[in-house]
């Protein structure tokens, strides 16, 4: 049976609703996985901060929060911190799967 001319319409016009809930679906997933990424990078990198200054856990957020400004707010930061990042734009180290795998496995502490 042929679709008239108003069928094919909301027939279009469906699709597109489901194509905009699956793009809504998709930019929420996208986020969730910033966030974990993001949550995942913030706690090692604390992690770090503690395994080499334990006393750090005994401090308040905005005794920490002074510590850290204090710390890299310096000269000496910023140039060290132009200089990695200057490394990392000049070669940039592939990652395979496995390298990857072992990154996450290795040097921390639970």
């Amino acid at each position: 049976m042929a679709k008239t001319t108003i069928e094919k319409i909301e027939s279009i016009q469906a699709e597109i609703e489901q194509l905009k809930n699956q793009e809504k679906q998709l930019q929420q997933k996208h986020r969730e996985q910033e966030r974990r990424e993001r949550t995942k990078r913030l706690c090692s990198r604390h992690g770090l901060l503690e395994k080499y200054m334990p006393d750090l856990i005994t401090i308040t957020d905005e005794q920490f929060e002074m510590f850290v400004k204090k710390g890299i707010d310096t000269s000496y930061g910023r140039n060290f911190l132009a200089e990695i990042k200057a490394k990392t734009e000049v070669t940039p180290t592939p990652q395979t799967a496995e390298s990857e795998n072992r990154g996450n496995h290795t040097g921390q502490s639970g």
